[in-house]
Parts: structure tokens; sequence; C-alpha cells
């Protein structure tokens, strides 16, 4: 018995293009110019916790005031939902930047340990907060313009580009990788992971 042969080649492109056209998409489309934003604003707020750690540090404050932070919370919280941002996402996503801001506040008091903070600081009732302020209300603006993006099945892969472009970006700071990779974790509404709850927050 003898095989058409001279068939199979002409059948297997046509399955292969076949697979190619009807295949989803792997790669997301370039990064989302609001989530651009977020990566950004972010980083730049949690650059704010070494001059409110190093004040700490020199004036022997604690680095959790659990009330402070709650009430900081709720307060950012309604302030994003006036904006329309939906109210359970703002809360995981704000208690995020908190969280990270303390762990940094944390890592820099152990490095201090060993080493001390050298040069003046800054209080943080005029210089730091008010700067860490903006920085959220421009971040709430942000996260309305963000919010389709979060349903989109491509969302993770668009946070992870996100991240990646950040590196070109003049805020980019290898030391807060991992602070910002979890800063980031609970845009996207397919996120398997529950709102981040701090341990003092419970």
């Amino acid at each position: 018995m003898t095989f058409p042969l001279l068939r199979f080649p002409a059948c297997a492109a046509a399955v292969a293009a076949l697979f190619i056209f009807s295949a989803p998409a792997t790669y997301a489309a370039d990064v989302d110019p609001a989530l651009t934003d977020v990566v950004s604003l972010v980083s730049q707020r949690l650059a704010i916790a070494e001059p409110i750690a190093h004040w700490k540090w020199v004036h022997h404050e604690q680095i959790l005031d659990k009330a402070r932070q709650q009430q900081g919370l709720a307060n950012i919280t309604a302030r994003a939902q006036s904006a329309g941002v939906d109210p359970a996402f703002a809360r995981a996503f704000f208690r995020d930047q908190l969280d990270e801001s303390t762990e940094t506040q944390r890592a820099l008091f152990a490095r201090w340990q060993q080493v001390p903070p050298t040069g003046a600081t800054v209080d943080p009732k005029t210089v730091s907060r008010p700067e860490r302020d903006r920085l959220t209300q421009l971040l709430i603006v942000a996260l309305v313009r963000l919010q389709p993006l979060r349903a989109m099945p491509d969302c993770p892969l668009r946070v992870k580009q996100g991240l990646s472009s950040w590196k070109l970006m003049p805020t980019f700071d290898v030391s807060r990788s991992d602070a910002m990779r979890i800063a980031l974790s609970h845009i996207c509404v397919n996120d398997e992971t529950s709102p981040a709850e701090s341990p003092e927050s419970r």
C-alpha cells in the first residue's frame, strides 16, 4: 500500500497555520499608560520610607503606629471610593503599600544596627508625609483609569511587563524589587491571593 506522502507537507502547513491563527495570544500588548503611572507612583511612594525611617531612627520612634496606620488606611480607602475606585480593591492595594513601607523601614533599621545612617534628617510632618499624600492622590487618580485593565485575561502579564518597564524608569531601585512586586500584587481581579492584611492590622 502506498501513502500520499506528497500531500503531507501541504496538510501539515494547513494545520500549523490553523494553530497559529486560532491560538490565544501569549503576550500582552504594550504596557497601559495608566499602569505605567501606577508603577512609577508606587516606586516613588516606597522611596519615601527611607527618609521617614531615618527620622524615626534618630528620634528613637517606633516604626509602626498601628492607630495612625489604620486611620490613614480608612481615610485613603474612603477617598478612593469617592473617586470611583472599588473600595475592596482600594483597601487591598493601599494595604499593600503600607505594609511594604513598614517592611522597608524594618529592613533599614536592621541594616542601621550595623552601620548607622549619616546625613541630615527631614521632618516627616513638613516634607515626607505631605509628599506621600500628594503621591497617594495621584495614585487614586491613576487607579480610576486602571480599573478596566484589572479584569482583562492578560492583566497579570501586563503587570509583569509594567514591572519590567520600571527598570528603565528614573525611579528604578533594584533594592526595592521585591517590595514593588508585592505592592502591585492585588491589581488584577483574577489574582488568586486574598487581599493582604498584615499581622499588625488584624
